[in-house]
């Protein structure tokens, strides 16, 4: 029987537990970085807020995750 993203029959496979690990890292970049795009015509201010978060998180993350892996 398998789950959704790691094999429970002992086989060794760790390419969900991966998966997960770069979704992690990347994941809220994107997202924070599509409503920063979303407000850019709105308001700058808060566009450029949310473009510097994402440019951090994927920082710490890359830093953080991409040193455990």
């Amino acid at each position: 029987m398998t789950t959704l993203l790691v094999e429970a029959t002992g086989g060794g496979g760790y390419g969900g537990i991966v998966i997960l690990i770069i979704a992690i890292m990347v994941g809220p970049p994107i997202l924070l970085a599509i409503i920063g795009f979303a407000l850019l015509k709105k308001n700058k201010k808060a566009a450029k807020v949310f473009f510097i978060l994402a440019a951090v998180y994927l920082i710490v993350s890359l830093g953080i995750c991409g040193s455990m892996m």
